[in-house]
């Protein structure tokens, strides 16, 4: 489980350590960052991407609100 009672502002996620704390697979945080709604941070010492723990949150956020939108009838 990921501890979001620390500092989102400067804490940085791995893929999986994002996905686990959005609740959605390591594909969704993917494509979120092909799609332009969430930016690397940087890398970790392996190399892999990591992200702004704040930024995943916003991506999430914004993800599911555009799931909510409901259309009108024409």
């Amino acid at each position: 489980m990921i501890d979001l009672s620390v500092d989102l502002q400067t804490t940085r996620w791995t893929v999986k350590q994002a996905a686990e704390a959005a609740q959605v697979s390591e594909n969704v945080i993917r494509n979120w960052k092909y799609r332009g709604l969430l930016t690397e941070a940087g890398r970790d010492f392996r190399g892999r991407p990591v992200f702004l723990a704040i930024d995943v949150i916003r991506a999430e956020k914004t993800t599911r609100e555009r799931a909510r939108r409901t259309y009108a009838a024409a």
